[in-house]
């Protein structure tokens, strides 16, 4: 039996350990691959309406029954990125909502961030920074289609916030760069008011619709799209009437110098009320001039509203009890 040489066992001790370590650089290949990595730290802005000269928040009224501090929304609890590269391409990376280590390769970059916490939120046109834009799902209701069939009806959107990194220069450290963000809101809430003057007691549910609304909100500056949407929502029954806290990209075209009040371009707020009797009864209110002043979330309000004893007539009809509101209930179609 001939013994291995010194060279031979030397040779077979090197391949070893060379496998190990390249066993151990495969484990975790990416982020040896990636020579760059940032420390996001983000800080959500959590505002429900801007401000356009209404000061809700030095003037809210008591009757409202809540805080102006009660309407804002809550952080989210999901952040994706898009890094867009010099070449072209993007890297998609989700961190949770307090932040957390995102590598990223070496040179200029432009950074996209928004929350990922989303359910009804359409995202379209993300391999492009200029046209990444958010939508929501599309909703049908057969009792308002029939009456308005030339705007797209959808759902309220999900809360969205968003913040955009025009200019990024990615150089390798030793340690993990920090980097604050601030994650604004793109989506808004407006407070709506149906005040009735009388009838209310016959009144067992409610729902409603608000159209010439933007259909889209662009991620990297928060403009809305030209296209307008009718999104439609369920109500609930207070004292003095009905009310909705409803989320929205807000009125469309806004904001810019190319922001003007279209002719013909109306916001129409409706009321659809089924009575104890089982019959319904809707209303219509044109709200644009509210509007015009509050582009970005605020307070509607429109009063007046009556439901006669002899529109109620026999109130036994209709079981209050029952889940939804049989053939007019919303139903909910695939993604736009």
């Amino acid at each position: 039996m001939k013994v291995p040489s010194l060279f031979s066992l030397l040779l077979l001790g090197g391949v070893v350990l060379l496998g190990g370590c390249r066993k151990d650089l495969c484990y975790d290949h990416d982020l040896h691959g990636l020579n760059v990595r940032v420390l996001l730290r983000p800080e959500w802005e959590c505002e429900w309406e801007r401000d356009y000269g209404r000061a809700w928040e030095e003037n809210w009224p008591a009757e409202h029954g809540m805080t102006y501090a009660s309407l804002r929304p809550a952080a989210a609890t999901g952040i994706v990125s898009f890094v867009y590269h010099e070449d072209g391409s993007r890297t998609e990376r989700h961190l949770p909502g307090e932040g957390g280590l995102l590598p990223m390769s070496e040179g200029e970059k432009s950074i996209l961030f928004y929350n990922d916490d989303t359910r009804y939120i359409v995202f379209d046109g993300l391999n492009s920074w200029a046209t990444a834009s958010a939508s929501t799902r599309t909703r049908s209701r057969s009792t308002y289609s029939e009456d308005h069939a030339g705007e797209k009806t959808v759902n309220a959107p999900d809360m969205l916030y968003g913040t955009w990194i025009d200019r990024y220069t990615a150089v390798p450290t030793s340690e993990p760069s920090p980097m604050a963000v601030t994650l604004r809101p793109l989506v808004y809430t407006y407070l709506i008011r149906y005040e009735f003057e009388r009838g209310l007691e016959h009144v067992a549910l409610a729902r409603g619709a608000l159209s010439g609304m933007a259909e889209s909100v662009y991620l990297q500056d928060g403009h809305t799209g030209e296209e307008t949407a009718t999104i439609l929502f369920e109500c609930e029954l207070k004292s003095y009437g009905v009310e909705v806290r409803l989320a929205s990209f807000g009125v469309p075209g806004f904001p810019g110098d190319h922001y003007v009040q279209r002719d013909g371009q109306r916001q129409m707020l409706n009321l659809e009320v089924m009575m104890k009797n089982g019959k319904l009864k809707e209303f219509e209110f044109d709200v644009t001039d509210q509007l015009s002043a509050q582009p970005r979330g605020g307070v509607i309000t429109v009063g007046g509203l009556e439901v006669t004893d002899e529109e109620a007539g026999n109130e036994s009809g209709f079981d209050v009890d029952v889940d939804g509101w049989g053939r007019y209930e919303d139903i909910e179609l695939p993604l736009g």
